[in-house]
């Protein structure tokens, strides 16, 4: 049997995160970067959007985008498709393991500030008292008790701690939880608690097996640790110069800063 003809894109898939990545620092997206990926498209490559954010806090911003595809939202718990308005598979973190895990990792470091995503196509984000969030651009509600974390499926707990830097609270809450849930920094003020073993690269191969692409031929960007394993299923993987340096330590290549068009850079070489 004759081997598949090659094909004649760099990459047929570009997968990119949001926050530090696709979006810039005002939470928006540059024409330029825009106009690199709608010519990346054009020329037959599939875009598809990988990010920590859960699909009701994600949304908003593929709508604006005018994004009709697939995305992986979630940190890989959650295929969405766009155009359909349509999650297509789900992932939730098990209450008694969570709440196991929390106990512990308190016991270790002491009371945190806590958020809870919920499960779902209209899942909102859960703020407790005293957590910290850059970006609420959507309407969340408010808990008193973590009692009320746990009263419907939920697909993710945020972390954080009065004291102790995102690294050094990612650190204990792996060294003491870590046989029971996924603990990754997603972003500044985003210890996030995860059903174990799932990932950015869990969700983005699930969508490419849907696409009809593979590892080989996707490109992806990032900047936070949680990109880590989407860069080791990927062909290739691009840090922005803002990246966190554990992420920059296994990347492939190094582009700008997301404030200076850091995908439009290297797409704009890739598909003159």
């Amino acid at each position: 049997m004759s081997a598949a003809p090659a094909s004649p894109l760099p990459y047929q898939l570009i997968a990119t995160d949001l926050d530090g990545t696709l979006l810039r620092s005002d939470h928006t997206i540059s024409e330029r970067t825009r106009a690199a990926l709608k010519r990346a498209t054009a020329a037959g490559a599939l875009h598809i959007v990988v990010t920590g954010r859960a699909v009701g806090w994600t949304r908003h911003i593929l709508d604006d985008l005018g994004y009709q595809g697939l995305a992986v939202c979630g940190q890989g718990g959650q295929v969405y498709d766009a155009g359909e308005h349509r999650l297509l598979t789900s992932v939730t973190l098990d209450r008694r393991l969570a709440a196991l895990a929390l106990a512990k990792i308190e016991s270790e470091v002491g009371p945190l500030y806590l958020a809870a995503g919920r499960d779902g196509l209209e899942g909102r984000v859960l703020f407790g008292p005293g957590y910290q969030v850059e970006d609420r651009t959507l309407e969340s509600p408010v808990f008193e008790h973590v009692d009320e974390v746990w009263e419907a499926p939920i697909n993710k707990l945020y972390l954080q701690h009065p004291t102790l830097t995102d690294d050094e609270l990612a650190a204990a809450a792996r060294g003491v939880a870590g046989d029971l849930v996924g603990v990754v920094m997603a972003g500044p003020g985003m210890v996030e608690i995860l059903p174990l073993g799932l990932t950015k690269a869990t969700g983005l191969s699930l969508a490419a097996r849907r696409l009809g692409v593979t590892a080989a031929g996707t490109i992806a960007f990032g900047d936070m640790p949680n990109d880590v394993p989407m860069f080791g299923w990927a062909g290739h993987g691009v840090a922005m110069a803002n990246a966190h340096a554990e992420l920059r330590a296994v990347a492939d290549e190094v582009t700008a800063s997301n404030d200076d068009d850091g995908i439009a850079v290297v797409l704009e070489k890739l598909f003159p």
